[in-house]
């Protein structure tokens, strides 16, 4: 075997375990939200800052599109196909863009799972800040999960990645230089 061909099964192999790990992960705690909390129920566990809950969305991020679970979960399967042959233009042979694709690849195979098999995605982690007043109301971020977080943070790191590489010395090719 070449040692290029060695890198790339290394390589994919790295992605392909963080992947398996994140999915279950997320898999593990959904699991944990759904036999813990009923439907849209919540357990505070920082007043006025953070609770878990559980919710179902049938949209994506902040349930933009809402209601359309079948059209999301095909958009989530051409992404990871997308990506998946792709991936080699994104540094997926350093550590850090293995980490990125294993981060992603996990977290969109989670909310997929969720979709194919719920119908919706759970999300159950939620920050706020709770209204003074007599109103009782809250302002906050929008409930996510494992997955959700997974996949920020893959791409966060592939814009770091993608920056760093357009920001780097060029060296004159010319001449030796």
């Amino acid at each position: 075997m070449s040692a290029a061909l060695a890198i790339f099964h290394k390589s994919n192999r790295r992605i392909a375990v963080l992947a398996v790990v994140i999915f279950a992960l997320d898999q593990f705690t959904k699991w944990i939200v759904l036999r813990s909390l009923g439907a849209f129920d919540e357990k505070i566990v920082i007043h006025g800052f953070f609770k878990f809950v559980h919710w179902g969305n049938t949209g994506a991020a902040w349930s933009l599109f809402s209601g359309n679970n079948g059209a999301l979960a095909l958009v989530g399967l051409l992404a990871l196909v997308a990506l998946f042959l792709t991936r080699h233009h994104f540094d997926s042979h350093t550590l850090t863009g293995q980490i990125a694709f294993g981060l992603i690849f996990g977290g969109i195979a989670g909310n997929l799972a969720d979709r194919l098999c719920r119908g919706e995605v759970v999300d159950f982690i939620r920050f706020y800040i709770q209204l003074r007043g007599g109103h009782g109301g809250e302002i906050g971020f929008p409930a996510f999960n494992v997955a959700d977080t997974a996949i920020c943070t893959g791409v966060g790191l592939i814009f770091l990645i993608t920056w760093k590489n357009e920001h780097q010395p060029q060296t004159s090719q010319i001449n030796g230089q």
